[in-house]
């Protein structure tokens, strides 16, 4: 079974409600018992067993491959871009992007959210609250994806891979630097004081330090500092 079968099975719960439901083996959350059962399948190696017939998907139960099927029969349809809803509750806050609706308001700061879920997330940052802990380092996290991306550091894995050659990396923003800086001539990053293009907004503000003469880059040797240059 893989891990694409059960993140696809996490996709069907609703992000709009709490989720009291704690991971032993992750920390992930859930909305309800069911779903953290599905969950647990991802550790055990338990397979599932219902499978789409057009993408082979596999689902533990009849009814997420029926809400699954929604998505081949095109039943919860965008008309504003195309994208293919789970449900009607799904199709109706992906709307929002295209409204700018954004109901759910934080009381500290005021900001405002499509979700409730997006809002919880959120509202860590004022409460400080890190329900997220590494296993392995103990390090804490706001969020179950960022902990999961964390994780990557501990076991190797680099699911992204570079289709033009052999690199692989653990986050996709790695990879599309990677692409932009290696496989690409495209240079959108110009210098104000020379008209240079360069390749990343890094390599611009490395390049910049030759005309201001900043050395924001000192040696862990003798304090002495210099400008780091890369065109």
């Amino acid at each position: 079974m893989s891990a694409a079968d059960i993140n696809d099975n996490m996709k069907l719960q609703d992000e709009d409600k709490p989720r009291p439901h704690l991971c032993t083996v992750c920390h992930k959350r859930f909305t309800s018992k069911q779903w953290l059962t599905i969950h647990n399948k991802r550790h055990d190696g338990e397979n599932l067993w219902y499978k789409c017939t057009y993408c082979e998907k596999r689902y533990s139960n009849q009814r997420y491959l029926k809400i699954h099927m929604n998505l081949h029969s095109s039943k919860y349809k965008c008309t504003e871009c195309g994208k293919c809803c789970h449900t009607k509750q799904d199709l109706s806050k992906h709307s929002r992007i295209h409204s700018g609706e954004k109901p759910f308001e934080c009381t500290v700061c005021s900001k405002r959210f499509t979700t409730s879920g997006n809002l919880v997330i959120h509202s860590r940052i004022h409460s400080g609250e890190k329900p997220y802990k590494c296993r392995v380092c103990e390090k804490v996290f706001n969020q179950s994806g960022t902990l999961h991306v964390h994780m990557r550091f501990h076991t190797g894995e680099k699911p992204y891979k570079c289709l033009l050659c052999d690199k692989s990396f653990s986050r996709s923003g790695n990879l599309l630097t990677h692409k932009r800086c290696v496989h690409s001539n495209r240079r959108p990053h110009e210098c104000p004081y020379c008209g240079k293009l360069l390749k990343t907004n890094q390599h611009l503000k490395r390049h910049v330090t030759v005309h201001t003469g900043a050395k924001p880059y000192s040696c862990t040797h003798c304090s002495n500092f210099r400008a780091f240059y890369m065109a």
